[in-house]
């Protein structure tokens, strides 16, 4: 369940707070907003261009540009596969079909059931070992079809 709008902005503003003072504070804010809320509220972005006294534009523009910040809550599980070159290279592509075919869901969305959202990445460092994927933080390496069904059944959970 998402907080009401009143209570977002105040927990919105408490963030602001912890990091206005900081030279260039807009993505330290977006980044607290998003460990807060598990993502960053829409409300939230008049409430940061207020503060910062620049446009709801440029908030905008800043969130909607980096792919780490989510503009609605995850699952309870966030999968990432890799989809850069090296894991490419490597089968990336059909892992990423794969899991989306598992998982009944495309990238940047969430289950109904509400226990997983997908995610595309571009690079985890893990290229030795691709095609990869990051589980709730965890790097997994060497995804084949037998992985893929570990990892859709233990998210399902």
């Amino acid at each position: 369940m998402q907080p009401a709008g009143t209570e977002i902005a105040s927990r919105t503003s408490a963030v602001i707070n912890e990091f206005v003072g900081l030279e260039g504070p807009l993505l330290p804010i977006l980044h607290g907003l998003q460990e807060e809320f598990g993502f960053v509220p829409d409300e939230s972005l008049p409430v940061i261009a207020k503060a910062l006294n620049i446009s709801n534009a440029e908030v905008h523009g800043v969130v909607t540009f980096y792919h780490d910040y989510r503009r609605h809550p995850a699952g309870r599980h966030v999968l990432k596969v890799c989809q850069a070159e090296a894991c490419q290279s490597m089968g990336s592509d059909a892992v990423a079909a794969r899991i989306k075919q598992l998982l009944g869901i495309g990238f940047h969305e969430t289950t109904k059931d509400g226990s997983v959202t997908l995610e595309p990445i571009y690079c985890l460092g893990l290229c030795a070992c691709a095609p990869a994927a990051m589980l709730d933080g965890e790097v997994i390496g060497r995804l084949d079809d037998d992985k893929l069904e570990e990892i859709a059944a233990e998210v399902r959970l």
